[in-house]
């Protein structure tokens, strides 16, 4: 079982569930360098302004990014340390599949 990352399971449904869709991937990678507005985001997508802030809204729910207001405009900017909190959680993942993957090899080579 994977624990050691300080993440409830909620906020690991949360954080999964923000990565599962390729359109908030896309956000977090453009909010990586700097802040942009929504207004920004939602000009590079094919979709309302609306359905963008929803993204951006389930983004924000798993913490991924911070919005902050700016006078009218919404700006989003990507929060490294939850990143890097999702990169550890995987990682667990990983290690913990390669050990499975590991004893089951030494199981059928003995």
């Amino acid at each position: 079982m994977v624990t050691q990352v300080g993440l409830s399971e909620a906020e690991k449904d949360r954080l999964f569930h923000a990565l599962a869709a390729s359109t908030r991937r896309d956000i977090l990678r453009r909010t990586m360098t700097r802040e942009v507005s929504v207004s920004e985001l939602a000009r590079s997508y094919q979709m309302s302004f609306a359905a963008v802030q929803k993204h951006v809204t389930v983004l924000e729910e798993a913490e991924l990014i911070v919005k902050r207001a700016q006078g009218r405009t919404r700006l989003v900017r990507a929060d490294p340390e939850r990143i890097a909190l999702a990169r550890a959680l995987l990682a667990q993942y990983e290690d913990l599949w390669k050990g499975r993957i590991e004893r089951l090899d030494a199981l059928l080579d003995g």
